[in-house]
């Protein structure tokens, strides 16, 4: 596995990712394996979405 560019953001990024799922209706938990691809590519993408555009508002 690659080693992380900053590790002390696991946390938060953790944290996204609940309220991202939250806010989509994706019933997150500690085992997340009986849920479908699109549940869970819907919560990244959304994640990946959301962060870009905050790195876009920045460049501004």
């Amino acid at each position: 596995m690659a080693q992380k560019l900053v590790p002390e953001a696991k946390n938060g990024l953790a944290q996204f990712k609940k309220e991202v799922a939250n806010e989509l209706g994706v019933p997150l938990s500690d085992y997340n394996g009986d849920l479908t691809a699109k549940q869970n590519g819907s919560v990244g993408g959304e994640m990946v979405k959301r962060m870009v555009e905050q790195y876009e508002q920045g460049m501004k």
